[in-house]
């Protein structure tokens, strides 16, 4: 006999699959059920701050152990109270934001409750460090004007170290590249950055190097934070390295910042403060040379009409002094066989020095039969020692790039 109450649970018994939009649409419907989430009351430090032409404000509020993500639309009370670091009292209510399934909270107002512990501590720092003398301008150190090797303190993987390479390979291909890797954000960052610049004053004691360039991309404040850190700050300071500091965009500013003997606003435009322009040099040189030429010949012909003038004055005062005129043309003689001869020295000393400008070239050096040897991260290879069997290596000719690979190492010292 049948027995219903025993029998297994038909399908049509069981729940139905929820779509992800009603799943949403339900906790949004318990989020403003809930008085306590409906109007909520919240104080908080702001981080990551952002405003897009919107109008709208997007950041998030949080203490010693939590964070919550945050939106203010355009039509809140309040936004200029929002930036990095401030302390804030904010009123809104919870919401699900239905297309990332992000818990947030819809801010309606904002004031202001004071200076966020992070951003006082780095306050308190930035004036010790500045009571200590670690900011004084005088200290600063120039960077040469002509660097041989310069140094990068970033992370290998990240878009810093590649657009320094290029921007260097295309302005001034005559300098080398050293990579010190280190970490760029996160709690390990210091530590790494720290370990860097040791490696690097290791490495100089027995290599010339003349600046090293510290930085990494943009971000937000957290991720910028190791270079507030104080024994980074320290370390730059200590540095016997001139450091420049490249550290987010230009509206950027850390501790390294004002420690460092300069700073350049991004990361390109630090490889493009250490890079003289070697296209620009050469017409600098040539344009020198043509206004050189041009100076000189102008002195040469005011000296002879200064004689010519002479001449002429004494020839009606005075004519039967014909000796002492034809002492004038003697001198005047002299005069142009010497400026003559200085005007051909100077430029020969001028050709001289636009061919060994022009010879300079990395162009000009690989149509000689010259080649760039570069390994697998594009580093410039000067030393036969440094290269490892069986890697790789990229030659650079005149008409373009052969890769090949390294099958036996033989250092001549």
């Amino acid at each position: 006999m049948y027995d219903a109450a025993h029998s297994p649970q038909s399908p049509t018994d069981q729940p139905q699959p929820r779509s992800i939009s009603e799943v949403s649409q339900l906790i949004q419907g318990l989020l403003k059920s809930d008085p306590q989430l409906a109007n909520v009351t919240m104080i908080g430090e702001v981080s990551g701050h952002s405003q897009p032409p919107s109008g709208h404000s997007y950041f998030s509020l949080r203490d010693s152990e939590s964070s919550l993500r945050c939106v203010m639309f355009r039509y809140g009370r309040g936004h200029q109270y929002l930036e990095d670091g401030a302390l804030v009292v904010c009123q809104g209510s919870a919401n699900i934001y239905a297309p990332r399934g992000d818990l947030q909270i819809v801010v309606t107002s904002t004031e202001p409750a004071g200076v966020g512990d992070q951003q006082a501590q780095l306050e308190e720092l930035k004036r010790k460090l500045r009571a200590e003398g670690l900011y004084d301008p005088s200290r600063k150190r120039p960077i040469p004007q002509f660097p041989k090797r310069i140094a990068v303190i970033t992370s290998e993987q990240g878009a810093v170290w590649h657009d320094i390479q290029n921007i260097i390979r295309r302005r001034y291909p005559l300098m080398e590249l050293l990579l010190v890797p280190s970490a760029v954000q996160g709690e390990l960052a210091p530590v790494t950055i720290i370990e860097a610049f040791a490696d690097l004053h290791e490495f100089a004691e027995t290599e010339h190097v003349d600046a090293v360039i510290v930085g990494r991309g943009g971000g937000s404040p957290d991720d910028l934070m190791p270079y507030n850190d104080e024994m980074v700050a320290r370390t730059i300071f200590a540095s016997r390295i001139p450091v420049i500091s490249a550290v987010g965009h230009e509206t950027d500013f850390t501790i390294a910042d004002d420690v460092a003997d300069l700073r350049a606003p991004t990361p390109s435009a630090a490889a493009e403060l250490v890079s003289p322009d070697i296209a620009g040099l050469t017409y600098e040189t040539a344009d020198f040379v043509q206004r050189l030429m041009r100076g000189l010949t102008g002195r040469v012909n005011l000296a002879r009409q200064r004689l010519d003038l002479t001449q002429d004055r004494l020839a009606e005062n005075a004519p039967e002094t014909q000796i002492f005129r034809e002492r004038v043309d003697d001198l005047r003689s002299r005069a142009q066989t010497s400026w003559a001869r200085y005007l051909a020295i100077k430029r020969e000393a001028m050709r001289r020095v636009e061919a060994e400008l022009r010879a300079l070239g990395p162009q000009n050096i690989l149509e000689r039969g010259y080649a760039i040897a570069r390994d697998g991260d594009g580093n410039v290879i000067t030393k036969a020692a440094t290269v490892k069997p069986r890697s790789t290596i990229e030659l650079t000719f005149a008409d373009g790039t052969v890769e090949t690979e390294a099958k036996s190492i033989n250092p001549t010292n």
